[in-house]
């Protein structure tokens, strides 16, 4: 049953997200992601309100990513690439299927927001797939160990959203994949242990 939950819901957001990518979120109706999704009106409203509620919904689609992701490292690829693949990836989808218009609403409303704030929700598959993987660099030998692993998952997820913001402000004017995988290399670079 909860297998099932997780596809109806995520269905209408994968649908939501495409066609607001497509035709713009002003243009797309519920009826249009009730239609593309293949579910039912009763089914879009036990999961959202409404149209505007689908907006805190897109890192449910990065940790979509993330998941599909995680099974793609070759047990020989160390942490730092991990992390930069991962992110690399991420910015790629962003770029390529999400306006920034809506990336702009989704990181405005978390600003202003009274209730959960989901890009922070240590639950997230994002999150958690971070951990592992300093967790593991750290036990590999490959990350300082000096800082927890919680202090560099944090940095990492400050720099991401933090590059958001900017290309938004920016209005997307540069890559936001390539100017990442330019700078994300001195971040981590701080990281690495050097014995």
């Amino acid at each position: 049953m909860k297998k099932n939950t997780r596809n109806t819901k995520g269905k209408i957001i994968s649908a939501a997200w495409h066609l607001f990518y497509e035709q713009g979120y002003d243009n797309t109706t519920v009826d249009d992601i009730i239609f593309e999704s293949e579910t039912s009106k009763g089914s879009f409203y036990h999961y959202f309100n409404g149209k505007d509620a689908l907006l805190s919904t897109l890192s449910y689609l990065f940790d979509e990513k993330y998941e599909e992701l995680s099974n793609s490292f070759d047990e020989k690829t160390d942490s730092i690439e991990k992390l930069i693949f991962l992110n690399g990836e991420l910015f790629r989808m962003i770029e390529d299927t999400i306006s920034i218009e809506l990336l702009s609403r989704l990181l405005s409303s978390q600003l202003i927001t009274k209730s959960e704030k989901h890009l922070l929700d240590k639950e997230r598959t994002y999150y958690k797939l971070l951990r592992s993987i300093v967790v593991e660099g750290q036990q590999k030998g490959e990350l300082v160990t000096d800082k927890t692993a919680n202090d560099i998952v944090k940095a990492y997820a400050m720099y991401e959203r933090a590059l958001m913001y900017d290309w938004c402000l920016c209005n997307g004017e540069y890559s936001l994949r390539e100017y990442s995988a330019s700078m994300l290399p001195m971040l981590l670079n701080g990281y690495k242990n050097r014995n």
